[in-house]
């Protein structure tokens, strides 16, 4: 059962860790992605859609986006939802499909979007410690049935993995910073 919860906790840290690398990919850095626009949800019909279900997304190359919704008639909505979203980036629609120019970041945008980075980051670590925190009150729940000893093992086992998974977060954050401020 011990080892049960500390397993657990190893998978639940590990997707933690994986969420937090997918949204690093939707933080701009300067070049053209598709990653850049899987957080942009359209209202499609009165129905919030994921941008990447209405529409294909490449990159011709590295300062531009080009999105081809499957439906035409989406144009206008996948447009609305790209300026309400935080990218700062404006559409240009030519009726059958939307062009994203991506601009240069500026080095006051570029410090903004580490901020940004940052953020995700210190959200992640949390997703972390709230984990360890579960697991902890599960651990010593089960205080009465394993004894004192053996609890205070698996808690350094939790605690060792927090520390490690904290540290992959913090190497992704340094390596995002990194991508973000290179000009």
């Amino acid at each position: 059962m011990v080892d049960e919860l500390v397993n657990e906790a190893k998978d639940r840290m590990a997707k933690s860790v994986e969420s937090t690398r997918v949204e690093f990919q939707t933080v701009r850095t300067g070049r053209a992605t598709p990653q850049l626009l899987e957080r942009i949800v359209v209202e499609y019909y009165g129905t919030p859609t994921p941008l990447n279900q209405l529409a294909g997304v490449q990159a011709p190359d590295p300062r531009s986006l080009l999105i081809a919704p499957y439906d035409t008639s989406a144009l206008k909505d996948i447009e609305k939802a790209i300026l309400e979203s935080d990218l700062g980036i404006n559409p240009s629609n030519d009726g059958k499909v939307i062009r994203l120019s991506i601009p240069q970041l500026t080095e006051e945008r570029r410090k903004e979007m580490v901020k940004v980075v940052r953020g995700l980051a210190e959200e992640g670590r949390i997703a972390i410690r709230n984990i360890r925190r579960d697991v902890m009150a599960d651990l010593h729940a089960l205080e009465s049935d394993f004894g004192k000893d053996e609890i205070h093992r698996a808690e350094e086992r939790v605690q060792k993995l927090t520390d490690e998974y904290v540290g992959q977060i913090d190497a992704l954050l340094k390596q995002r910073e990194a991508d973000v401020m290179e000009v």
